[in-house]
């Protein structure tokens, strides 16, 4: 039912064109997001088209030797679809992208999904076709989510705590001065976590001027000093907190409690969703329970990342879907 396509960048425009117009894309899969880390990932994304030569999906992918990760350098992939795609379409989708990479001499496939806060319109017919092709669950992250609209009242902890900040004097601003937040983000992920930041600072300035309507910065001050902050990833159902840090001069006035407060309350009181990100390590089995509980305090609930393997792509021959 569809040809397949391996991307190339004289199809830019029309990969972004259709992930704008699709019903389960983010900012992240348009070519201007994937391609900053290009030279870190070998690019084997894939574009369909239907028998009219119209374009009918995308699977932003990159590959390791003779293994496809859906995609490498994204926190979240898999396909992307249209807003007229049908169940029995997306089975045909995966099932000619299994057999594209099989001809090519893949031998195992991670699919990382699409979180469902992120869905337009509800997309978990891949889950389906995933099912029928003998995918394996290996991963879960859980997330902590916020629904603006719904969500009961904050504990009485992070009231209190937003309560000290403003009495200790610390203000909240959207700001473009990466530079400034990052040793404070960068300290905090190295003492409290051992880790890096995936981006540089560099890497995220460039990534905010090519989507500055997606890529906010919002910090908490103490007069000049940033003492908390968090870069918000914004699309249109969702504003995802993509990075969170504060010193210990924020810790000690709970900066980060007023600043979520009012991100929540006065920012993005009209998104339908607010992540906080993932508490969990170790391919999800190991739960934070103090930075998930945190979380909680604004009143999140959990939502679910999951990520799928196909060990053994079918081999020639064999129908995709049996």
């Amino acid at each position: 039912m569809f040809s397949v396509e391996p991307f190339n960048m004289g199809l830019s425009d029309e990969w972004n064109d259709f992930v704008r117009r699709s019903r389960n894309g983010t900012f992240l899969f348009e070519r201007g997001y994937m391609d900053y880390h290009a030279d870190r990932f070998q690019d084997d994304s894939l574009l369909f088209r239907d028998r009219d030569g119209a374009v009918a999906g995308l699977l932003p992918a990159s590959r390791s030797g003779s293994r496809v990760s859906s995609h490498g350098g994204l926190t979240y992939g898999g396909l992307v679809l249209g807003l007229k795609a049908r169940t029995s379409g997306v089975i045909d989708l995966l099932d000619a992208a299994v057999a594209y990479y099989r001809a090519s001499g893949v031998t195992s496939i991670e699919y990382k999904c699409v979180p469902r806060i992120y869905h337009r319109l509800v997309s978990e017919d891949v889950l389906y076709a995933l099912f029928r092709l003998g995918a394996t669950l290996v991963r879960r992250d859980v997330s902590s989510t916020v629904q603006p609209a719904e969500r009961p009242s904050s504990q009485a902890r992070r009231l209190r705590g937003a309560r000290k900040a403003r009495a200790a004097g610390i203000s909240v601003r959207e700001s473009a001065e990466f530079d400034a937040f990052w040793p404070v983000l960068e300290s905090n992920l190295s003492g409290r976590h051992g880790v890096r930041p995936v981006h540089t600072a560099d890497e995220i300035t460039l990534l905010a001027r090519r989507f500055p309507k997606a890529i906010r910065l919002f910090m908490a001050l103490d007069g000049t000093e940033v003492v908390a902050g968090t870069i918000i990833y914004e699309t249109p159902l969702v504003a995802h907190a993509q990075y969170i840090g504060s010193n210990r001069r924020g810790r000690d006035v709970a900066a980060l409690d007023l600043l979520f407060e009012e991100l929540i309350d006065t920012v993005y009181p009209n998104k339908q969703y607010f992540d906080f990100g993932i508490s969990t390590e170790a391919d999800g089995r190991d739960l934070d329970a103090g930075l998930i509980q945190y979380k909680e305090g604004f009143g999140a609930t959990a939502t679910v990342h999951d990520f799928y393997h196909l060990d053994r792509v079918p081999p020639e021959g064999m129908p995709c879907g049996s």
